[in-house]
């Protein structure tokens, strides 16, 4: 069974090809000054022309969300409560949702309509889900007060979990130490969390984020890398 799994951020595609358990092939592609600014709809559709895939499973780390608790049915209003997080655009953006069972809560999330469209006409079996989503059904929360923060290419998104309860989450870019450590130290000191009686968990691009974490742990006490991204194996948590 051939299965392209997808991930979608703020500035990049990466992409994996996967038979079974073994992987294929991965490549990222991001978006830089010297690239074309539609460089990752270029390389989409090179990538869904490769060969026939028996299933797509397509996750979205794009800033256009918001947070509600489960069971929340104004489904007509999630354009609208992404609004007050970003600006949308209804012509061009696909409004989804993404349940998260585990802590009772539901993400709206928009992701780009050509995209999907190009997606959904190779008529496959197609998975939709946000990033958060994804993220938050692998934490496993022991304490009272975490924090768990997933790093990305200039980007990184941000649970605080206290008594197994979500209080905040978000999704931002991060371009220098200081905004990280910044956003950080405002979010704990907002939502009342002590740097020392809170565990903080790191995942995802770890190695290239190397120097945010050393920065980081000059504040706080409590510092878990869960695990490091590896090439041909991690894949947004699996």
């Amino acid at each position: 069974m051939n299965v392209l799994n997808l991930l979608f951020t703020k500035d990049g595609l990466i992409y994996q090809i996967a038979k079974n358990k073994s992987i294929l092939e991965e490549k990222s592609y991001f978006v830089t000054e010297e690239t074309p600014e539609n460089l990752i709809e270029e390389k989409l559709d090179e990538i869904l022309i490769k060969q026939r895939f028996d299933e797509i499973q397509v996750v979205s780390a794009l800033n256009h969300f918001t947070l509600m608790p489960e069971g929340f049915s104004g489904h007509e209003d999630g354009f609208e409560l992404i609004a007050y997080n970003a600006p949308v655009d209804k012509e061009k953006e696909e409004l989804m949702l993404s349940v998260n069972k585990k802590f009772s809560v539901q993400f709206y999330y928009t992701f780009p309509k050509n995209f999907y469209k190009k997606i959904k006409e190779l008529a496959v079996p197609v998975h939709f889900n946000f990033s958060g989503e994804k993220f938050l059904n692998s934490v496993n929360n022991k304490s009272n007060k975490e924090i768990h923060i997933n790093l990305y290419h200039n980007q990184c998104e941000f649970f605080a979990i206290d008594n197994k309860k979500v209080i905040l989450y978000n999704n931002l870019d991060v371009n220098s130490e200081v905004d990280f450590l910044y956003f950080v130290m405002f979010t704990l000191s907002k939502i009342g969390f002590g740097i020392n009686d809170t565990n903080f968990y790191a995942y995802g691009e770890t190695t290239e984020n190397e120097t945010f974490l050393s920065e980081l742990q000059k504040f706080v006490k409590n510092l878990k890398i869960v695990f490091d991204n590896i090439p041909n194996k991690n894949f947004i948590l699996n």
